[in-house]
Parts: structure tokens; sequence; C-alpha cells
């Protein structure tokens, strides 16, 4: 489960910016939070699910990225040519532009509580580091980082392996692999210290402009398992779609993929062809992947992230409440996080203060990234009223006229 994420000098973010998981001890729907994340540790529940608003190029998307280059880093693999990675700093600022990009996952695994952090260019990794923490105390396994010119690594004394194997993983490590990735894939499976956290990075699951990346392997897992075509028509079923059965075959000349679905009405049954349907259709039949996902992950689903960019796309915004309900209200402790304009989901019967999160540009056109509970305020009030108020800013300037 996703503790905290911290990101700074990375696209519209120039100062360290933090997006805290962590459920605020006053609040209450205590159903909205995760109890007990971490074993042999007194420590916070945290939250299912977190909202964060803000205008156009505000930088909503720059945390969706930062958290799906790390989780990439993680499971790239090493090419004999070198390539630019994925980052690119704050350029606004002359000096920033051309210092690294600072990552910090803070995460909890097999409850253990994991810190990682990572900075890089475009060019190379410049630090990587791995700590875990034991009963509240935390224990360096690794920590490897370029001053310029030479490499270092420093083992913690805890790390399994060895000395010798150590040094294999080290010489295995080009400048632009994570450390992490190549110790992993140079193990053996009973090597579980560093296997654990490379998991969890590399299995987070993102999703921009609602879920139409899932929809492809939403109908192939159809065409695999035609019983979860029928959770998937369930599914759209509870949110007034009115479709009964859906079906997925495969050509087995040309390998394509056909769907059809069933829809009911008054007058009788028709069947229609995916092409046919709309973008909210078809963005509903990509979310039912990842639920379909945790439910079959076993006591790995508490730990699972999902990360929407653009949550609301071509979606009602009944149809996106009903699913952060189903969410919410669902027994899986999984965590759903997502960008949104859709303001109606300010509504602490559903979310609570400490799960909507702003961003807005400053003055030298930086995100800053605040949580509506940094604000004073009542924990019942009307939290759109009050945005639309400029209470918590984050609100586009339109010039009129």
């Amino acid at each position: 489960m996703l503790i905290e994420l911290s990101i700074e000098n990375f696209r519209s973010i120039r100062a360290r910016q933090t997006l805290s998981m962590v459920a605020a001890s006053r609040l209450k729907k205590k159903e909205n939070t995760i109890n007990h994340p971490v074993t042999d540790e007194n420590f916070p529940a945290l939250l299912k699910a977190a909202a964060i608003y803000g205008p156009n190029a505000s930088g909503k998307s720059t945390i969706f990225l930062a958290l799906k280059l790390v989780s990439e880093m993680a499971q790239a693999k090493p090419s004999p040519e070198t390539t630019e990675l994925p980052v690119s700093a704050f350029r606004f600022d002359p000096v920033l532009r051309h210092e690294p990009s600072r990552f910090e996952v803070h995460f909890a695994e097999s409850g253990l509580r994991y810190s990682f952090e990572l900075a890089l260019t475009a060019k190379r990794i410049h630090q990587e580091k791995l700590t875990v923490y034991n009963k509240g105390r935390a224990y360096l396994l690794y920590d490897r980082t370029f001053d310029g010119s030479t490499e270092q690594y420093a083992f913690g004394k805890r790390l399994e392996g060895g000395a010798d194997l150590h040094d294999i993983w080290q010489k295995l490590t080009g400048p632009q692999v994570l450390f992490l990735s190549q110790a992993v894939a140079n193990s053996s499976t009973e090597l579980k210290q560093l296997r654990q956290p490379y998991l969890w990075l590399a299995d987070l699951m993102f999703e921009s402009q609602g879920m139409k990346a899932s929809l492809h392997l939403t109908q192939q897992l159809i065409s695999q398992e035609p019983a979860f075509g029928q959770e998937v028509a369930d599914l759209l079923s509870d949110v007034d779609v009115p479709v009964t059965a859906i079906r997925t075959t495969r050509d087995e000349v040309t390998t394509t993929l056909k769907t059809t679905l069933t829809h009911k009405t008054v007058l009788g049954e028709v069947d229609f062809d995916l092409s046919e349907e709309s973008d909210g259709t078809k963005n509903l039949m990509g979310f039912a992947l990842p639920w379909f996902v945790f439910r079959h992950s076993g006591d790995g689903a508490k730990n699972k992230v999902l990360f929407v960019d653009e949550l609301d796309s071509s979606l009602h915004p009944q149809v996106v409440q009903a699913l952060i309900e189903r969410h919410i209200k669902g027994e899986l402790g999984c965590q759903l996080i997502f960008t949104t304009h859709d303001t109606h989901l300010m509504d602490t019967r559903l979310l609570r203060r400490d799960q909507i999160w702003f961003t807005e540009r400053n003055a030298a056109g930086a995100t800053d990234l605040r949580c509506a509970h940094d604000f004073e305020g009542r924990e019942s009030e009307d939290l759109e009223k009050r945005y639309y108020e400029g209470r918590y800013r984050a609100l586009p300037f339109v010039r009129r006229g």
C-alpha cells in the first residue's frame, strides 16, 4: 500500500511536494481507511482512496507520471543502446534544469514498511536507495550514488546474499537501470528481501483518460474466462447500463477480438458490437479489469494500488460516484488514487477531507500540492461550495470579455 509519494524537480514540480495516504486520526468515516498496514509497528491507518483536483496544466498529471516513472524504471530491462530516460526537470529554474529529478516512495508490503529513493536525469541514475523499517527502526538495504564521475555503493549489514553476490549485482547494473531490478533478475526466488519491494513497485497499475487502456485486456480475459464477461455485465447493469451479457471471441485467422454486448429493454434483447458502444461504456469495461486482478491476488490484493488520470473521462458524475463507493465499501484493502474535475465528489458523505487534494501553479509556474485537511474548516462543511468560493484556491483564472 502506498504511504507517501514525494516529488522534487520533475516537470511542473519544483520544490518537494508530497501526496500522503496516511489517514488523519480524528476524522470519521473509518470505513474509508485501511487499518494495521504494518506488522509489529503502531502505524496509522491508510486511506483507501484519494482524489486530486486542480485547473488544467496545474500538475495533476505530473503526480500520476511521477509514480508511473518509478514503476516503469523498476520494470525496465537492460539495453545495449544508451537512450534518454523519460524524465524532465523543472525548466523555469536555470539551476534545477540541469539537476536530477528526485522521487521518494514510502510503502507497505507484506507487513513491512519501505522507503525507496530515486534521483535521475535523462542520461543516468544519480541515486538509488532502499530502506526497510522493523518495529519503527530504519535499516539500510543499499545506497547507490553517482558523484559526477564515479559510482559508489553502500550495502546494509542486513542485506541478504553476501558480499560476493552483491558485487555481481553491482557489476551487472548499468547507469540507466535500477540496481534493485538487476539484483532481483539475477538471484534465486529464495532471496525475498529485495524481491518483495521490487514486485510492489513493478505491479503498480496506471490508467490515463479513463480506463480505455484496460479495455483490450478485459476483452482478452473474457475470451479466456467467459464467466468474467458476466461480472463485467453486472458492473455495467449496476450503474444503469442495460447490458445483460458480454461475449468475446477470437478470430483464429486474424487473431482479432470480437466483443458483443447484449442490451435488454422492455421491447426485448439486441446484440451490439463493441465498436457501437459509447466511450463511457468502454471505460466501464476497462474499470472492471483492476478489480478482477485485485480479487484474484489473494493476500497481495491489500497492497495493490490503482492510479487513474482523469477517472471521470466520458462518465456521468453519478456513475463515477458509484464506482468510488463500490471501491470504498468493498472488502479488498487496495487503494484508488485518481485525478478528476468532478467536484460533485467533494462530498463528505463519500470522501473525507484528508482524501481530497488540490494542485495549482504558483507565480514561478511550479505546482503546489495541498490537502483539504490542511485548511481550517469543519469536518462536515460543504467542500464543493468552499472550493468554488476560492477557499482552497486551485481554481482556473478565466479572462472574460
